[in-house]
């Protein structure tokens, strides 16, 4: 929503491209009036101060928040000084829209018993959303998988898609793009993303940079076309899709400058895996990163994307790429009009949102600066646990095999020697084998981090082909798949003859979705799965995704490696992770010659030259000409018609939201938090699939306990993500992970804790209820890079619903510190070099925490009280984290929805 801008500082002018004018706010005039501070920043935050100037109405936003902008890049940095951004849309997949879709009803429902007009929640910003994140991989390597995997979704989803299509058609500016037409971060930049908009505004023309926050972490993917917007909590975006503004701390900004390029064989997806490794050490936790330099000739778009993808990873609010020729090239590819892309042009650089000499001299003011070498890129993958920890391939096999019996605290597998040299002999319809540790199981060509470049794509398919060749092909062990995130990648795969090659390896297309990346990677062949559990195998998974947390892939997949489409197409071939692609041979050719994986990898210029004669501009105006048709079943599928949601009782999958219950007009004070208890002690990168995991769910669960009991059988059970729009079903599952570990329990993994003070072991669900019949106040403890991975905002709805009031951790990961706040639970934060074990804290404690209103209106340190059950007392400070003024205000309103509400009850009462 554009709101009347004051123009305060005279920036509003008009630009004209062809015949038509439009109304701009000239960042060049702003320049001239500061004596040049707009020339010298960051083009990412010449886009923020654009956003400034044109909201700038006095009250929400004010001049001295432009002034502030300035100042921080020109002498005077400051780390509380936060600005109102407000984005030009918002877009969501459906894990996150469903729970965000039931909140918007339920919050109709509470404004009309409040005694307000229901018809105000409605979004006022443009909202997309892509279903993609529901399609499992069911049936592979066959040609009716897709089919099959597609049926089987309508059928599990068909409860929440009746949902979506109520949504489409009772809010406003709300569109729902169908099933099986691709990955929401792909088909954003293959087709939503305008760059520059021109919309009608006071009765002219209004031009602005794109700008959009997503409620999946790898928005960030469209920084990679020039689009300023990154991953925001699902309530965040719900406050901004009513209007609300998106408000943040001055962000830093670390320049990479890329030099010279990539060698020979080597991927965009090798890159983006070094740059992880790089940033994370250096730390770029809450910071834009902006990549500039002579280097950038050497990427094409789609390389962009696909680092700018992956910033979540490597700890960035947005990875961001200027606009330039580049940029244009891929509009006009992908199916852009030409109009547009004149306008793209011609605002850019009229607006210094080009590349500019600044930047090549050194001038520009980053906060920090970096020097990437691209010459230096080798191939390699990352794992087994996380991205950020990258093996060069060359060292795959050693590092898999020190792995196995390093620590699980230094992300190993903790096996002993006799557990190490566990094999299994499988027999097999086909043909007996046998499996130990590292065999490959799993070997997925999946998420829009890889399938949207088809450079790699295109050089998984050659390499496919070349093995079928020479009478090469993939192990009967593995499960392989094909899920690319638009229908574009088959039309081009198929023009080429490479989705042939691809299939007979059993690269089937099993979905247009995320599949194996979030956790639908479907069941594995029941011998299979009978063999690694007889065996307690660490076996693995290859994919092409940008997460690999534990537990995440699969939950009898132990070890997860993301590397580019064509390394897993060489996995599959290989079979194991402790291959070595340099020495040993992948099989032998007809004459019985040694092939080695450097004698099928196609060259660059093979990759190069297919890619110009196969991937065309008419493929992506067949596939977005009706991106929201949807197929017949989806037009088929039936909608309620009301304004007000018809909430079902009996539904197992969409229930009324419990966030707004008893909700009164005025906040309350902040109260005090005493006589808490721990109901977990957890360590460091605890993620939030570990908080509040996407994947299936196991029928010895809670989660699965109470489906049974609601007559649902196991076989209909579908995902934790799925079933996000009932709270019933999510709360159970909250650190309910498998693969979590919690502190309080010796050598125990899962959803499990210890109850206090009768010291009984249970689940922490069971626990949580417990305490709340006892009227007893919960807290968790945590190490480093708490909250790490997807922007999952039940990840803190969960913990709210639990009766969890704080969290105490070392250090928190962007996103979920914000969604915490936005559900009413405080981040506190240990000092620095102090932790939950350095101060002898065990969890048995109570926890006192006292003063709150006082203390963190006035102060960022709090004092807590920790008494042992000896009656033992230690005393301590922690940091708060509501680390700016509406921070604290949201808190104050037990959540950021509640205080939207009540701010628009009291401004727009009926």
């Amino acid at each position: 929503m554009t709101r009347t801008p004051k123009n305060s500082f005279g920036t509003r002018s008009t630009l004209t491209v062809g015949k038509t004018s439009r109304t701009y706010f000239c960042l060049q005039e702003l320049d001239r009036q500061t004596l040049g501070k707009v020339a010298l920043l960051p083009i990412s935050i010449k886009v923020l101060l654009e956003n400034l100037l044109r909201h700038e109405d006095g009250q929400v936003v004010t001049a001295s928040h432009v002034q502030a902008l300035l100042e921080h890049f020109h002498g005077s940095p400051s780390q509380t000084t936060e600005i109102p951004f407000m984005p030009s849309r918002v877009v969501l997949q459906d894990f996150t829209g469903v729970p965000a879709v039931v909140d918007l009803a339920t919050m109709r429902d509470a404004m009309k018993e409040m005694g307000g007009d229901p018809d105000r929640i409605n979004p006022l910003v443009r909202a997309d959303l892509v279903i993609d994140h529901s399609v499992q991989v069911d049936a592979f390597g066959t040609p009716q998988a897709l089919e099959h995997n597609e049926q089987k979704e309508l059928e599990r989803n068909r409860e929440r898609y009746s949902l979506l299509k109520w949504a489409q058609k009772a809010f406003d500016r709300f569109t729902v793009v169908p099933p099986g037409r691709g990955i929401v971060h792909q088909v954003n930049l293959e087709h939503l993303a305008s760059v520059v908009h021109a919309s009608p505004h006071d009765g002219q023309l209004l031009a602005y940079p794109d700008t959009l926050v997503g409620t999946d972490s790898h928005t960030t993917m469209i920084n990679g076309l020039g689009v300023v917007g990154w991953g925001v909590g699902g309530i965040e975006a719900e406050a901004v899709m009513l209007g609300q503004p998106y408000y943040l701390p001055i962000p830093n900004v670390v320049g990479i400058r890329l030099e010279k390029e990539l060698p020979p064989l080597v991927s965009a997806t090798d890159l983006v895996l070094h740059v992880t490794e790089l940033l994370r050490k250096h730390s770029v936790v809450g910071k834009f990163v902006e990549f500039f330099g002579p280097g950038l000739a050497a990427l094409s778009l789609p390389d962009r994307a696909t680092l700018a993808n992956m910033a979540p990873e490597y700890g960035a609010t947005m990875g961001f790429f200027p606009i330039d020729e580049k940029t244009l090239q891929y509009l006009r590819l992908t199916g852009r009009d030409e109009e547009s892309i004149q306008l793209v042009e011609a605002y850019a650089r009229k607006q210094g949102l080009f590349p500019s000499h600044h930047q090549e001299d050194g001038k520009t003011l980053y906060s920090e600066k970096l020097t990437l070498d691209l010459s230096e890129i080798e191939p390699s993958v990352a794992g087994p646990k996380r991205p950020q920890d990258r093996i060069p391939l060359k060292s795959v096999p050693s590092h898999f095999a020190e792995s196995l019996r390093k620590p699980v605290a230094q992300w190993g597998f903790g096996l002993s020697e006799e557990s190490a040299a566990s094999r299994v002999q499988v027999a097999s319809p086909g043909e007996d084998f046998t499996l130990h540790h590292g065999s490959v199981v799993i070997a997925a060509i999946t998420s829009c981090t890889n399938t949207s470049n088809p450079a790699v794509m295109i050089a998984a398919g050659l390499l496919a082909k070349n093995a079928l060749d020479k009478g090469i092909h993939s192990k009967p062990w593995v499960k392989t798949s094909l899920a690319p995130g638009s229908l574009v990648v088959t039309d081009y795969l198929r023009e080429s003859g490479l989705l042939h090659a691809l299939e007979e390896q059993g690269f089937s297309l099993a979905g247009y979705g995320c599949t194996t990346c979030i956790g639908n990677s479907g069941p594995l062949p029941s011998h299979i799965q009978k063999a690694i559990d007889q065996g307690d195998l660490v076996a693995a998974a290859v994919l092409s995704g940008n997460r690999n947390f534990e537990g995440r892939i699969h939950g009898a997949v132990r070890a997860n490696y993301l590397a580019s489409p064509p390394l897993v197409v060489a996995y599959a071939l290989a079979g194991r992770m402790d291959f070595d692609f340099e020495r040993e041979p992948l099989g032998e050719d007809h004459r019985g010659k040694n092939i080695f994986l450097q004698d099928l990898w196609p060259s660059d210029d093979e990759v190069f030259q297919t890619v110009q004669e196969n991937v065309k501009r008419e493929y992506f105006e067949t596939v977005y000409g009706d991106i929201f048709s949807g197929k017949e079943s989806w037009r088929a599928l039936p909608a309620p018609e009301n304004r007000i949601y018809d909430w079902d009782s009996r539904s197992t999958y969409i229930q009324k939201a419990p966030f707004f219950q008893g909700l009164t007009m005025e906040a309350p004070p902040i109260g005090d938090i005493a006589h808490a208890r721990v109901l977990l002690l957890l360590g460091d990168t605890v993620t939030t699939d570990h908080i509040s995991p996407a994947g299936s769910i196991p029928a010895s669960s809670q989660a699965g306990a109470y489906l049974i009991s609601l007559g649902v059988p196991p076989e209909d059970f579908n995902s934790y993500g799925s079933r996000r729009g009932n709270h019933e079903v999510m709360v159970r599952g909250t650190f309910a992970n498998t693969r979590i570990r919690n502190l309080l329990l010796k050598d125990v993994s899962g959803g499990f804790t210890r109850h206090f003070p009768s010291g009984e072991e249970m689940s922490v669900w069971e626990a949580a209820e417990r305490y709340r019949q006892e009227r007893v106040t919960l807290v968790v403890l945590a190490g480093r890079e708490y909250g790490t991975g997807s922007s999952r905002d039940w990840a803190a709805k969960g913990t709210a619903l639990l009766g969890v009031k704080a969290v105490i951790a070392e250090s928190y990961e962007r996103i979920h510190r914000s969604n915490l706040i936005g559900m009413g639970v405080l981040p506190l934060q240990f000092l620095p070099k102090e932790s939950a074990h350095g101060l002898g804290l065990d969890g048995t404690e109570t926890l006192h925490f006292h003063q709150l209103e006082e203390v963190l209106s006035e102060s960022k340190k709090v004092t807590v009280q920790a008494v042992k059950d000896s009656g033992e007392s230690l005393t301590f400070e922690v940091l708060s984290r509501l680390d700016t003024p509406i921070e604290l205000e949201y808190y104050r309103h037990g959540g950021i929805l509640p205080k939207v509400l009540r701010d628009m009850i009291r401004n727009n009462p009926r």
